[in-house]
């Protein structure tokens, strides 16, 4: 099991950046997908980006693509997440998830391939 934190979130105005963190402890991170997802009130989870593993491969949601930029640096056990021109729209709790895999390139968007869920970090986007 891996344990999970996320930070950097807050109340940005539309247009403006912040930059969340995932930071891991426990089994070893290098060998895991990270996942980032959100939840707005009333609405279920969605899926906003991935990485695989070594960080080579990457996936995003289309409605966050161009925008937002997930990276990894395994020597400090830490996923990132980069979110730019941000919009009311991306107002949510986001939450990092985190599965073990042997695969160096798999990435994966159904929160249900993932085991491990930090506790959320609040993003606020005013207009």
């Amino acid at each position: 099991q891996v344990q999970l934190v996320e930070s950097g979130g807050g109340l940005v105005q539309a247009g403006g950046s912040l930059r969340l963190s995932c930071a891991a402890s426990g089994r070893t991170f290098s060998t895991n997908r990270v996942g980032w997802f959100r939840q707005a009130p009333g609405k279920e989870r969605e899926f906003v980006a991935a990485i695989s593993r070594s960080g080579v491969n990457t996936h995003y949601a289309d409605s966050v693509k161009g925008r937002f930029t997930i990276s990894r640096d395994n020597a400090k056990n830490t996923v990132y997440l980069q979110m730019d021109s941000l919009k009311p729209e991306d107002t949510a709790v986001y939450y990092c998830a985190a599965h073990p895999t042997s695969s160096v390139a798999g990435i994966a968007t159904d929160l249900r391939d993932y085991d491990d869920w930090g506790q959320g970090t609040q993003v606020t986007v005013s207009s």
